[in-house]
């Protein structure tokens, strides 16, 4: 089982011997103890990530380095969740939230006014703004690369259908995942959305944000649209479709 830890706010999740893929700052598949969220203050301007992640989790007495995500939501407001061989552990931040409109085929054609738009797409910020919604996900089965990477792709999935309804948003322009498996576990190849693992995943990650959102947000205001927020982004640009 998965050990998960709070001190000075880090959170790290430890089994002795996992494989794990971050889409965060430095990500890719590693393979060590324990993954990370790390929460910063207001105010927060570090551009040495990797410095300020090796120190903030050395003074929380966290000594094997890992996988980190970085967030402005105090760990307070953690949650995680917990069915059949996965739990997760989520924190909702807001602040810079991004949407994707979809608009009908029947004014596909309409031109767009780019200069109407709430937020231009783009980056927003050289560091990580302070408002995101990070996942750290883990399953007591053996998963290789390929199949790491579908139960990414699996959270996402979870994580953007759980949001829209909750929060009016498809996501942050800042989200991170972190996915993990434990290596001595009974082995699974597959973990889409019908397997015992993706299926598991999408549950917890549906009710770790849930949770998340409501005790971050049971005293302050969400966000009506991007515009409202601090930061965000519309993608409402539209590609060119051709037939081949």
């Amino acid at each position: 089982m998965f050990e998960a830890t709070t001190a000075d706010g880090v959170f790290g999740l430890r089994t002795s011997d996992a494989r794990w893929l971050s889409t965060g700052w430095g990500g890719g598949f590693s393979r060590t103890d324990t993954a990370y969220n790390v929460s910063v203050p207001e105010g927060w301007e570090r551009t040495d990530l990797d410095t300020y992640v090796e120190e903030r989790r050395e003074r929380a007495g966290f000594g094997v380095p890992g996988p980190a995500l970085l967030t402005g939501v105090e760990l307070q407001h953690l949650r995680g969740a917990r069915l059949d061989p996965v739990v997760a552990y989520a924190t909702v931040g807001l602040s810079n939230p991004a949407t994707l409109p979809v608009t009908s085929t029947e004014v596909i054609d309409e031109p767009v006014d780019e200069s109407d738009s709430e937020s231009a797409d783009g980056p927003m910020d050289e560091s990580p703004p302070v408002g995101t919604v990070n996942l750290i996900v883990a399953t007591t089965r053996d998963l290789e690369r390929a199949t790491l990477a579908s139960l990414l792709g699996t959270v996402v999935e979870a994580k953007t259908a759980t949001l829209l309804p909750t929060t009016g948003f498809s996501g942050t322009t800042s989200d991170a995942v972190i996915v993990g498996s434990d290596a001595t576990g009974e082995s699974a190849s597959f973990a889409g959305s019908s397997t015992a693992v993706g299926a598991a995943a999408r549950a917890c990650v549906r009710d770790a944000i849930r949770a998340s959102f409501r005790s971050r947000y049971a005293d302050r205001e969400v966000p009506g649209s991007v515009a409202d927020a601090d930061h965000g982004v519309v993608t409402d640009r539209r590609a060119d479709v051709f037939e081949l």
